[in-house]
């Protein structure tokens, strides 16, 4: 078990989300991890120290100028006595801190004197995680290293409100604590990716649109498995029902050209896979209106105009990744189409499959791929989509080596 004899951290900050933090503390004593709770003062506000120490079976620490604690620079013997560090809940205040470099409370200290790996959770308002000062501060502790799990979608407990904002499940975070301590180095350790997913969707009118059929389950996965390889991942996905991968940058779009615009914001980056089935035409002007059927006349002519080639504009880009993946999503001449698809855009790979009807790979979970190189055609039997993401970034990591 990969938790088992760590010495884990954890840093629990003051948002109502801080519950959480006692199941959380329970996930990790059942994996055999050690726990030592550090609380901030509106971490207790919502949960008592007695709590905490009770799960925990230890000390917890909540003061920076204790006379107990601090005879032997205690602070700093918290911030390099662990495994990992895990911050959950994150407020926006305690990123702030950490963004920022400030330390007047024993949390924010330790953050500032760590050299361990830090995992951080965030939870607030929707409207705070998007504000632009956040995403400021998320940014900079990317850059700084730092792993970040969710936040996810849902209801807020305080507010009513929905969004983004809500802390990631004890078990998300357990999850992703596991990856983080793997024995082994991560052969993507500090590459860069970007990944596109799921369908999109171009505006006819208001109510109506023009689609591709596409679940994304194939593209979240993809992303997903390059970030347990270490990348750090921007995944831009199209409209799904999908919840966003665990360590990874999501961006959600709806239409063509504003995943083309994501997709370049992302560069430059060492890999791009290319997933998303992209419409390829779209309507030229849009009815602001819905268009109503008049009787006595057939439907209104809709006039087409091409969409961006995004897999052809990244392959050809001057700021082009070290490795280029496209999918080929075909219902007839898989290979030969796989092969025109790879030369005519720049990729180093094209993963081409039959998606006719009969064969249910459409928003199904299981895949048979063909991976088609300037060396040849390699056919894979077939496998569970995460299955066929997991060898995919296993055969990207080995490209870039």
């Amino acid at each position: 078990m990969p938790l088992a004899g760590k010495r884990l951290l954890l840093v629990i900050s003051g948002g109502i989300a801080a519950y959480k933090s006692l199941d959380l503390i329970r996930r990790f004593r059942e994996r055999g991890a050690e726990v030592r709770p550090v609380m901030t003062a509106g971490a207790q506000q919502f949960v008592t120290p007695l709590a905490v120490g009770a799960l925990s079976s230890g000390h917890v620490y909540t003061e920076l100028f204790s006379r107990e604690d601090e005879q032997d620079v205690g602070h700093i013997r918290l911030a390099r006595d662990c495994d990992l560090i895990v911050v959950a809940p994150a407020t926006a205040d305690l990123m702030a801190k950490m963004a920022n470099g400030l330390a007047d409370d024993l949390a924010s200290t330790i953050l500032l004197a760590t050299d361990r790996p830090v995992l951080v959770a965030p939870a607030m308002n929707p409207k705070m995680w998007v504000h632009p000062a956040t995403r400021r501060n998320v940014e900079t502790l990317r850059k700084d290293g730092l792993t970040f799990i969710g936040p996810n979608a849902g209801e807020m407990a305080e507010s009513g409100e929905a969004g983004l904002g809500r802390m990631a499940e004890p078990l998300e975070i357990v999850a992703e604590a596991e990856r983080l301590l793997e024995d082994g180095a991560k052969p993507l350790s500090g590459r860069k990716a970007v990944v596109t997913s799921g369908p999109t969707h171009e505006p006819i009118d208001p109510v109506r649109y023009i689609a591709n059929r596409s679940s994304g389950r194939q593209g979240h996965a993809i992303a997903a498995a390059l970030a347990r390889l270490g990348a750090d991942v921007t995944l831009v996905s199209g409209p799904v029902t999908l919840a966003d991968p665990p360590g990874v940058e999501v961006i959600h779009v709806e239409r063509a050209s504003e995943m083309l615009d994501a997709v370049l914001s992302a560069l430059p980056a060492d890999i791009a896979v290319m997933v998303a089935a992209v419409a390829d035409w779209r309507v030229a002007t849009p009815n602001m209106e819905k268009i109503k059927k008049q009787p006595g006349e057939g439907p209104p002519p809709l006039m087409l105009a091409e969409n961006p080639d995004i897999l052809k504009t990244v392959g050809h880009h001057e700021k082009r990744p070290k490795v280029v993946v496209g999918f080929a999503a075909e219902t007839q001449d898989v290979e030969s189409n796989g092969r025109i698809k790879l030369q005519k855009k720049g990729a180093d790979l094209i993963v081409a499959n039959d998606v006719s009807p009969e064969t249910g790979i459409m928003g199904g979970t299981r895949n048979s791929v063909k991976l088609i190189t300037a060396d040849g055609i390699e056919a894979w039997p077939e496998l569970a989509k995460d299955d066929v993401a997991g060898r995919l970034a296993d055969w990207i990591a080995a490209r870039l080596t």
